[in-house]
């Protein structure tokens, strides 16, 4: 039984937003595994509070990645 987790900062994504990382995610994984899996592929979601996740010594918070979220090209 396959298990996916996603970790995520808290207030990033929109329930509709991670909702799709569940379908896609799940998608992938049944492209690799066959699809007799899908029932018992799990996909998990597990929200980090801000400021509890960081990178290159620089804690993040959700407006953090809401501003790299903006900057993305067209």
């Amino acid at each position: 039984m396959p298990l996916v987790t996603i970790d995520l900062i808290k207030d990033v994504f929109t329930p509709a937003e991670k909702q799709e990382l569940i379908h896609r995610v799940t998608e992938a994984m049944i492209a690799v595994e066959g699809e007799p899996l899908r029932p018992v592929t799990w996909v998990r979601i597990q929200e980090v509070e801000q400021g509890d996740w960081g990178i290159g010594g620089q804690t993040l918070r959700a407006r953090d990645v809401h501003a790299m979220r903006a900057k993305e090209p067209a």
